[in-house]
């Protein structure tokens, strides 16, 4: 086949203007950044067990437990939001749900607990754990405490590494991340565990990375063509990085996506937060952090100037 491998598909250079587009998707950020403040003061996010308080069962056998039995057999019990999910070996399970309000959570867990077991002969549980309001809503308060110690960690990685344009650049294209993903959340009601904070710690951890790609090859140019207008350079560096970009959001996301399809109710707010969130922390490489820095303007290197004429479609 001429065209294998597939990645001879993609233009070796390519001289798309990113930077005109730029207004545009400034009107379509913050369109999406208000509909998210709509769903949060509206419905909010759909607050797991973790975040809610709950009772935890963990169920143990001497063989492996099949999930799924053991998830319609919790749910027959009449329990409300019903979680399970392997625990460690697969002879262990944990069994998460909602008490029933005005009824005393150690009675409820300890009825559903002798329900459950009377239908798997073998299986064991230990004391039920409940999880109350308090403990919940100080484990959400440390969620968002990591994700602001993330970014201010980054923002100052990024203001050593480069310029305090660059930092603040990076950090309102992540905030965007951050809060655009939230909002889908909010919007699809997917549920919102400490599992989507890990998720969330890894999406800022992509999308900074793809920051650094970005402001390295601007940074190089910026060196190199001084003479050249900055919206230039832009575009210059962001076309010499497409393929790259190209592929390695491509890798990530098949990647994800045979999960997100295939992992099962478990894992599909995990993924699909990973997801999202790569896809939307590459558009913000492009079009937030990068407009913001031409809005304003960075120092250029002391080296020799050594202007370059762009193609046609690079010309503002």
């Amino acid at each position: 086949m001429a065209a294998w491998p597939l990645i001879r598909l993609i233009p070796r250079s390519t001289h798309f203007r990113f930077v005109r587009w730029a207004p545009v998707a400034a009107v379509f950020s913050l369109i999406l950044i208000l509909g998210s403040g709509v769903s949060f003061f509206t419905q909010g996010l759909n607050l797991g067990i973790d975040f809610k308080g709950g009772v935890a069962l963990e169920a143990r056998m001497p063989t492996a437990i099949d999930l799924d039995d053991l998830r319609k057999v919790a749910k027959s019990t009449g329990a409300h939001d019903v979680q399970v999910q392997g625990f460690g070996s697969p002879n262990s399970a944990m069994i998460r749900f909602l008490p029933t309000e005005g009824v005393n959570a150690n009675v409820e867990a300890n009825r559903i607990k002798t329900e459950i077991i009377a239908k798997f002969p073998g299986m064991t549980m230990p004391a039920p754990t409940v999880i109350g309001a308090k403990v919940s809503g100080e484990l959400l308060m440390g969620g968002f405490k990591a994700l602001g110690i993330a970014l201010l960690l980054m923002l100052g990685y990024i203001w050593f590494r480069f310029q305090w344009q660059f930092a603040v650049g990076a950090v309102v294209a992540v905030f965007h991340d951050i809060i655009l993903t939230l909002g889908i959340l909010s919007v699809m009601q997917i549920e919102f565990s400490m599992t989507s904070v890990a998720a969330l710690l890894t999406v800022i951890g992509y999308s900074m990375n793809e920051k650094v790609i970005t402001f390295d090859r601007l940074k190089e140019n910026l060196r190199k063509y001084k003479t050249t207008p900055l919206r230039e350079i832009i575009d210059l560096s962001e076309n010499e990085r497409l393929s790259r970009t190209i592929i390695t959001g491509s890798t990530a996301l098949l990647a994800l996506g045979g999960t997100m399809i295939f992992g099962g109710p478990v894992l599909f707010p995990l993924v699909f937060t990973m997801v999202f969130g790569i896809a939307i922390g590459t558009y913000s490489s492009i079009y937030i952090a990068l407009p913001l820095i031409l809005v304003w303007g960075v120092k250029r290197g002391d080296e020799e100037a050594k202007p370059v004429k762009l193609g046609a479609a690079s010309q503002p």
